[in-house]
């Protein structure tokens, strides 16, 4: 029958682009056609007759007087909220009398809603399912919560709401959609936080533990339906244990952060705290079971992690602001403690972050080169071709090492916000291992750049680069090598450094400043060969086209023949035609005879004569 999807698709599409004036409004109209179409409208200048509530078989025949009943419920409370808008935006309030008013509709529309569930609660004549059921009492709850809301009755407030939030949890954790849970975000839990605080109850009690001690005290018949059809939910908290934030009884009271203990007063602070330590878990536990992970799922593994330790800062603040709206010293303990807490949760959420850029950059945060690894890595899995280990151009290897470059400069970054975190200058120890964690990850980043410029064919710039990393890798050694050793097996980055990649980039770094060296010394000899063979005249030349000369300067042993070979001139002989010296007397020397000139003019008349061309024969030129 879908009565809480119903009434909150109808609520979302009316305040969307209106107000409560528009949804009452709106109401109205749907409310008179439902009745049309039961054939129980009001005649035209006709008397209204109430028809009275639908029973459980006229439901069971026709769900149309299920979603009267709804509608009649809904219209009653976008009318109280339509007055409590309008009256909310005076000056002086709302008076007693407007209150009185708009706790009347909420409790009309409380009464048609149980009115509903009472009907739907007979089964067999109504053909309701058990989450009919539940749906409509706690729609039922929901009005009258608001209701008693209104009336200031906070213990009333705090049983409905309980019930509420007991039945949308279990509908929830079943049926796996995000109505229950908005529901429960947006409007149960901070009625049940103010109504709780109303009714002098310690913040450090967390809203679901509220819930669930105020619908085991008001008993009855629905808290065994609730135990028979969902026994989970009532045992610590139902949804909020299964997400691993303890509800309540699993919440942690304390929090240490360097050596100091700290007391949780705030409920919703130990709630976070409790889901961040789960997430870690889980995140210990993918990436020590799954080794064949690539770089973007293990990254994406950390959502989890960073969305918990996010919701644990968010609520330091709001316990802040709050106790600074309230007036609180900072000098109170209160204060004092939830400023230590706010350090140790804001480190938690950027040594997280770190941590989870490090993945992305790669084995040993990027000191290897790495191109194309996770790629080879999947095309290897999908194709058995031999060419998975073809290096990447020179342009791509400068762009993923400029990605490399951007995420240390986040990882810098992050390191800079924990620094100025309060209380983080005070701490010596803290302060020194984070100038070495900065200079480690200062040294990576120049040898990225130092790649960069080294496959760019920037020789100098990639030797002055790798001496800088060098010296900050051998300024941060010491510092982190004071720290633990890397633990067996896979466990999870974060902000902490061990001693064994301190050690392995610092003699990556020396092997790296040998190799930058020797480049550049066999560029400087090259050059000053160059420059010596330039000096002579034949310098462009090779040594074999130049034999003839002797080499006084030295022999440039790189210019020895012209390679690649080119086509060039070469001189040879020329041939001439003897026809004419046929005809030359040398022994009188007076010059050819006549005979010869005849001759000789015969000749020059056929060689003058074009060629006569054969006639052709044929459509095609050739004979038969």
């Amino acid at each position: 029958m879908d009565i809480t999807k119903t009434v909150v698709s109808l609520r979302e599409a009316a305040l969307l682009y209106g107000d409560y004036g528009t949804y009452h409004t709106q109401l109205s109209r749907k409310l008179l056609n439902c009745r049309k179409k039961l054939n129980i409208a009001t005649k035209n200048r006709g008397k209204f007759q109430n028809k009275g509530t639908a029973s459980a078989e006229q439901i069971g025949e026709n769900h149309e007087y299920l979603r009267l009943q709804l509608l009649t419920a809904e219209r009653t409370w976008a009318n109280a909220m339509s007055m409590k808008a309008t009256h909310t935006a005076d000056t002086k309030g709302i008076n007693s009398k407007a209150r009185s008013h708009i706790v009347s509709r909420l409790e009309k529309g409380a009464k048609t809603a149980q009115s509903l569930a009472d009907a739907l609660s007979q089964t067999a004549a109504s053909g309701a399912s058990p989450t009919d059921v539940l749906e409509a009492r706690a729609y039922a709850a929901l009005l009258k919560g608001a209701a008693h809301f209104e009336k200031q009755n906070w213990q009333g407030c705090l049983k409905s709401y309980a019930v509420a939030r007991i039945i949308y949890t279990a509908l929830a954790a079943s049926v796996k959609e995000d109505i229950f849970k908005d529901l429960l975000s947006e409007t149960i839990d901070p009625s049940i936080r103010y109504a709780a605080y109303q009714a002098k109850i310690p913040r450090t009690e967390p809203v679901p533990s509220i819930a669930r001690k105020a619908f085991l005290h008001a008993g009855g018949e629905l808290v065994s339906e609730v135990k028979e059809h969902f026994p989970s939910v009532l045992e610590h908290g139902g949804l909020d244990d299964k997400k691993g934030s303890a509800g309540g009884d699993g919440a942690p009271s304390t929090l240490t952060w360097r050596g100091r203990e700290v007391k949780i007063e705030d409920a919703a602070i130990a709630v976070a705290w409790a889901s961040v330590a789960a997430a870690k878990e889980a995140l210990s536990e993918k990436v020590s079971s799954s080794s064949q992970l690539l770089p973007k799922d293990v990254a994406a593994a950390y959502d989890d992690i960073l969305i918990a330790s996010q919701d644990a800062v968010d609520a330091t603040k709001q316990a802040i602001d709050e106790l600074k709206g309230e007036g609180v010293p900072q000098s109170d303990p209160r204060m004092q403690g939830l400023q230590i807490t706010r350090t140790a949760v804001n480190f938690e959420m950027i040594s997280w972050r770190i941590g989870r850029n490090r993945v992305l950059i790669g084995k040993d945060d990027g000191a290897h080169l790495d191109f194309g690894e996770a790629a080879k890595t999947k095309k290897a899995e999908d194709d058995s071709s031999p060419d998975h280990g073809q290096d990447l151009a020179p342009g791509r290897q400068i762009a993923k090492l400029k990605e490399k470059v951007v995420l240390y400069d986040g990882i810098l970054q992050s390191i800079e916000s924990v620094s100025e975190l309060p209380g983080v200058a005070n701490d010596e120890e803290l302060s020194s291992r984070l100038e070495a964690t900065e200079e480690y990850f200062t040294a990576l980043k120049c040898l990225a750049i130092a790649r960069s410029h080294s496959i760019a064919g920037n020789a100098l710039n990639a030797l002055a680069l790798i001496k800088h990393a060098l010296d900050e890798s051998s300024s941060a050694l010491p510092i982190l090598s004071a720290g633990p050793d890397a633990e067996s097996g896979y466990s999870p980055r974060n902000i902490h450094v061990n001693k064994n990649d301190a050690k392995s980039l610092h003699d990556l770094l020396s092997g790296e400043l040998q190799r930058s060296r020797a480049l550049v010394e066999i560029l400087n000899s090259n050059k000053k060969s160059t420059s010596v063979a330039s000096q002579s005249g034949d310098a462009s030349k090779p040594l074999a086209a130049q034999l003839s000369n002797y080499p006084s300067s030295g022999i440039d042993l790189e210019n020895i023949v012209a390679y690649p070979p080119q086509l060039e001139h070469v001189p040879v002989k020329p041939l001439f035609l003897d026809v004419a010296w046929n005809y030359i007397d040398y022994p009188d020397k007076k010059g050819p005879s006549k005979d010869a000139e005849s001759a000789l003019g015969k000749a020059n008349a056929a060689a003058a004569e074009p060629e006569a061309k054969p006639q052709k024969r044929g459509w095609f030129g050739f004979g038969r």
